[in-house]
């Protein structure tokens, strides 16, 4: 198949370009201007140089694929530049439907986040905008919902790699999130990371599986683990072992208020609000209903931080 890809020089977007070669599928990549010299694959994948919020190239994107992939997803916006949740995780997603239409592309495949809601965070209300208007699309689509997603970076952020940047290496105490006036169970809150490499699998499963046509998929790791537990194993893969405070989130949030909006600042308020709601599989986890076994989060599986 050719499977156009937006966002597809991106962390998860690197590995699946990776996975789409290995199955012999032909990547056709929507790839930025200041992007064009590090595309992944080159020699095998067609480029298009454009940008999301440029309709004539992402329709010369999509013209003559079989499916469309969108991947785009940002976790703190940067309105000078442009970077910002409503243009990217959704009137993006609203710009590539418009183009797979007329085109003939009825395959459409989306990565949304696990946890998405109508009532949330920008970034949740634009991830779960993104997903309805896929679904009113007529298209055949399918959504992978992930949640936080570990793995070789291959030179981008990723989550492992940020934690251990700001919180592991340095010299201050990690923090223990916790919510009201006293740590009763600081760190507690549970997340249920899961490999970049399952995510790429699961995507290129559903190119060939029909029967994921009209479904959403909630993508997590075999274990859901506490904020401590996470910041422990990251730790260890490093070998390294932590100082770990309780740390009143009402207080990181007010000091966030008045620095995130520089780049510099490691978290956001809504990024420390959206880690308190925890981040697991509340029902069946999605990689069961595909038929695959998720990697687990351990010190194996984090050997690239080392």
């Amino acid at each position: 198949m050719k499977v156009s890809l937006i966002g597809a020089t991106g962390f998860v977007g690197t590995h699946l370009v990776e996975h789409l070669v290995a199955a012999g599928h032909v990547p056709r990549l929507l790839v930025r201007p200041g992007d064009k010299e590090r595309p992944p694959w080159p020699d095998v994948c067609e480029t298009v140089v454009g940008t999301v919020d440029d309709s004539a190239a992402v329709e010369e994107c999509l013209a003559g694929s079989d499916a469309t992939v969108y991947l785009i997803g940002i976790l703190r916006e940067n309105p000078a530049r442009g970077v910002t949740f409503e243009g990217l995780q959704f009137r993006g997603v609203e710009r590539a439907i418009g183009a797979a239409q007329p085109a003939g592309v009825k395959r459409f495949l989306l990565m949304s986040a696990n946890g998405v809601k109508p009532d949330g965070t920008p970034y949740q209300r634009t991830k779960f905008r993104a997903e309805e208007a896929l679904k009113a699309s007529g298209l055949d689509w399918t959504i992978f919902r992930p949640s936080v997603i570990f793995g070789d970076p291959l030179g981008q952020m990723e989550f492992c790699t940020q934690l251990k940047r700001d919180i592991i290496d340095s010299p201050l105490p990690a923090p223990l999130f916790y919510r009201g006036l006293l740590p009763l169970h600081a760190g507690a809150f549970e997340l249920a990371p899961v490999a970049v490499a399952d995510v790429a699998a699961a995507f290129c499963h559903a190119l060939t599986h029909p029967e994921t046509i009209g479904q959403s998929y909630d993508l997590c790791g075999p274990w859901a683990l506490s904020w401590k537990d996470i910041l422990t194993t990251i730790a260890a893969a490093c070998g390294k072992t932590k100082l770990m405070l309780p740390a009143p989130a009402f207080a990181v949030q007010t000091v966030a208020a008045a620095l995130d909006r520089f780049p510099w600042f490691p978290i956001t308020r809504d990024q420390i609000a959206m880690l308190l709601e925890g981040n697991t599989c509340a029902g069946e986890n999605g990689f069961e209903r595909l038929g695959m076994i998720p990697t687990p989060f351990d010190v194996a599986a984090l050997g690239y931080l080392a």
